[in-house]
């Protein structure tokens, strides 16, 4: 969430970064700095209000046994009280308006966002030389889950319903062997583990942004305000939600595997088919809190070690800088890594990368106190390694042979076999 102090002084960057992201509503920019006017405007009929109310009873305090100045005193208190009760509603009114505004409105553009509407705008920013070419044997995942009994979508279907697929065996072998080694990958690179709640608050939420924009997607438990979580960056990054922190604990890396849920809207084709879009899918995500100075000097490093992840697990993948219009309402700048799936040739985003700078720590008042004790905004990244059922169906698709599906090398010691037969 923008603060307003930031709009009020870049308002025509503001209209700006809006409009190239393809924002309709730039009017909203000038609606709220009037709305934030009115406001200001009330504060200060109010504590006029207040103040003259003090010195009414102050000055009763002086005309005791004066019949005529207290009757005159108790009616101007009765009207001084009607004002301060107004301009009180007002004051609320106007501040739940403001509020609910600034909600609505995306983060700033980085200035390197490429302008664009669609995915033929993004740009590619790295890609493996080769690609696997698609043999007249080889076959989608979906085939191969039931060639080798891996994934039962249909005992999903019968259990809970479209989209919550079953791993069987090898498969869920696989599964928790991936989950492993990027956990074991990540807190290698200096990211502490956490093992969140996957049930949050409103409040939780609204803090990263996934409400109001994405409250369709969420599954929603009844009788009680809590939804699934469908990213572990939520419980994640709440854990700092109305914290100030020292500028000695900048940067904090946070990694945590959990199963995500959405309720996706439902569509056709093989883009959705199989592991390709689920409801119930697992993910380890990466969350990092930094300096404001230091974000765009972290999300490089960030990117890379995605990328070196896939790497070693001999998936061809490409890295995508998204443009304007491709982007998340709470990303300044946000890559996608996508993976190769051979048995589709078709490309599956498996990651995105994103420098959401202080969009979220506004919205969860999550500051540090820096060497001249002042209280700053931080700037938050996320980043997922990765979303596991497309890096699954990506791996069956690329390794698959006329005996078997080889299991990348990395993945032998948590997995205790080199094959799927």
């Amino acid at each position: 969430m923008l603060t307003i102090s930031y709009i009020r002084e870049h308002r025509q960057h503001v209209i700006d970064s809006l409009s190239k992201r393809g924002f309709r509503d730039t009017l909203i920019i000038d609606d709220i700095l009037h709305m934030d006017d009115k406001l200001k405007k009330t504060k200060h009929q109010l504590n006029n209000a207040n103040a003259q109310l003090n010195e009414i009873t102050e000055q009763i305090g002086h005309s005791k046994g004066k019949e005529f100045e207290l009757t005159k005193f108790k009616e101007e208190i009765k009207n001084l009280k009607s004002v301060i009760s107004a301009e009180k509603t007002e004051l609320s009114r106007l501040d739940s308006l403001i509020n609910d505004t600034l909600h609505k409105i995306p983060n700033i553009l980085y200035d390197g966002v490429p302008k664009g509407s669609g995915i033929t705008d993004n740009l590619v920013v790295c890609q493996s030389d080769c690609l696997p070419e698609k043999k007249d044997w080889m076959l989608p995942h979906w085939d191969l889950v039931k060639k080798y009994n891996l994934v039962d979508f249909e005992l999903g279907n019968k259990i809970t319903g479209s989209g919550f697929p079953v791993y069987i065996d090898k498969a869920a072998k696989l599964l928790r062997s991936l989950i492993s080694f990027l956990i074991d990958e990540a807190t290698a690179e200096g990211y502490k583990e956490i093992w969140p709640p996957l049930v949050v608050n409103e409040k939780s939420l609204h803090a990263t942004g996934q409400m109001p924009d994405y409250e369709g997607q969420m599954y929603k438990v009844e009788n009680e305000n809590l939804y699934l979580i469908s990213t572990a960056e939520v419980p994640i990054t709440n854990l700092y939600r109305d914290v100030t922190l020292s500028y000695k604990d900048l940067p904090i890396k946070n990694v945590a595997y959990t199963p995500c849920f959405r309720r996706e809207a439902g569509s056709w084709g093989k883009h959705v088919r199989g592991l390709n879009r689920l409801h119930q899918f697992d993910k380890v995500e990466l969350v990092q809190i930094v300096h404001p100075d230091e974000s765009y000097k972290a999300i490089e490093p960030m990117r890379l070690f995605v990328q070196n992840t896939i790497e070693k697990l001999e998936i061809p993948y490409r890295t995508l800088l998204l443009c304007s219009g491709e982007m998340s309402t709470k990303a300044a700048l946000q890559y996608d890594l996508e993976a190769w799936s051979a048995g589709q040739e078709s490309w599956l985003e498996v990651s995105s990368i994103s420098n959401f700078e202080s969009y979220q720590t506004n919205r969860m008042n999550l500051k540090f106190k820096s060497t001249d004790e002042k209280r700053h905004l931080l700037h938050t990244l996320n980043g997922s390694l990765f979303g596991l059922p497309r890096t699954i169906a990506s791996i069956l698709e690329n390794n698959q042979t006329k005996n078997g599906i080889k299991v990348p090398k990395v993945l032998h010691k948590y997995t205790g076999f080199e094959i799927i037969v």
